[in-house]
Order: C-alpha cells, then structure tokens, then sequence
C-alpha cells in the first residue's frame, strides 16, 4: 500500500482534508458493454438529482471550491474535476469513454460527488504527500498541457507533482499497459463521506476492472 501523508499546512490554513485511497492489481480493457450501461444510468441518476439545482450545490464539490478559495486558488478557473464533469453532463456533452479503469473512475466521480484520481501505482516513486503547490510548479496534464499548480493542492512524489483535483498528470495516466492501480477520493470539509465511498469505489474496481489485492486507507488532518 502506498501511504500518503497530508500536509500540516493545510490544518494552519483551516482546510480539513481526508484521503480514501485504494491500492489494487486491475486489468485495463476497453470499456465493454455492461461498464458503459452503468455508467449511463449513473449519469441519468445524477442530472435527475441535479433537477431544479446546480453542480455547485452538491456538499463535495461546493467543499472543494472552498478549500482551493482558502489556498488562494480560483475554483472556477481550475474547476475540481468531478465539477467539470458534472458541468460536461448537464451541458448535453456526455461523458467520454477511454478505457474500463478511467470509465470506472468517472462512475464513481458522479455517483459520489468526489473529485477522484487515477494513476498508475508503478509510476509513482515514494513517499507521496499531499500539499499545497508551489511558486512555478506545474506539469504536464492530461488532455490540457501545462497546468499552473501553484497554490493547488497537489500529490507529490520522489520525481515531483503528479496529481491534483484539477487535472492529473501525464506520467502517472492509466495506459493499456497499466497493471497496478492507485484511486484517492479526496474530500474536503469537516464531514466528508469518504469510507462508503470507498466500499462503493472498491466493488466497482472488482465489477469493471477485475482488481484484486484490494488495499485501503483514509489519510486526513481532521479527528475521524
């Protein structure tokens, strides 16, 4: 299991942060048939919940906003990623489909509100800490080019940033080759429902990507 470690930095700036993280073996495929029927019906699920609202009002995502205003970066420039999918759905735009690890993991985006990250564990050099990104720190990100990172809260590792609720990065994407996983569920916020999230993350895994060796854990700078 790779352990991540939340920056104290965050507690000093009053953002409470919880990490559910799940470490898996998994099989990327193409998406098949009965991946993309579920992901379907979690769609339509989610703009019938939508109805008469905005994505702005579900508690994880209006959460995540917060929390990067209160690091000093602007939510609507550098959208949290399970906002801009939600955005991408109500706009009629639907939802992308690249491979069965990246389809589960925008299933359990819109069905649990979090902005999820995906990446590939072998690429991923130890220890990983989450923080607040740096003055002139970015990489490349996936679909975007260079994403400015200062001020966001990022993943770092052994070779740098890799990750953040915005847009992940280039060298740790999920590819065909792919065969060890790591997904973090990252909430924001004093109560964020981060272990039924899990469960629900870790029985698709094994649904639509065929995971095994299965290992979990919460990482958080709030009283659990």
């Amino acid at each position: 299991m790779l352990d991540i470690a939340v920056c104290k930095a965050f507690a000093k700036a009053n953002v409470p942060v919880t990490l559910g993280a799940l470490h898996a073996d998994v099989t990327v495929t193409e998406p098949g048939q009965a991946l993309g029927e579920a992901l379907d019906k979690v769609a339509a699920e989610r703009l019938t919940s939508l109805s008469g609202g905005t994505v702005g009002d579900i508690s994880q995502i209006s959460e995540t906003r917060k929390a990067y205003k209160m690091l000093g970066k602007d939510p609507s420039r550098y959208r949290p990623s399970a906002e801009a999918l939600m955005r991408r759905l109500t706009q009629g735009k639907g939802i992308y489909r690249i491979n069965n690890v990246v389809d589960t993991n925008n299933l359990i985006s819109l069905k649990t509100g979090f902005s999820i990250g995906a990446y590939d564990a072998k690429s991923i050099e130890p220890p990983v800490v989450f923080r607040k990104g740096e003055t002139d720190e970015g990489y490349k990100a996936i679909g975007r080019g260079r994403l400015n990172l200062e001020n966001l809260p990022i993943f770092v590792d052994g070779a740098g940033p890799f990750g953040s609720p915005t847009s992940d990065s280039e060298r740790t994407l999920i590819s065909m080759d792919t065969d060890e996983l790591l997904m973090v569920i990252i909430g924001f916020g004093e109560t964020p429902d981060v272990s039924a999230a899990l469960e629900f993350a870790a029985e698709r895994l094994r649904l639509y990507c065929y995971a095994k060796n299965i290992r979990s854990d919460i990482a958080t700078n709030r009283p659990l």
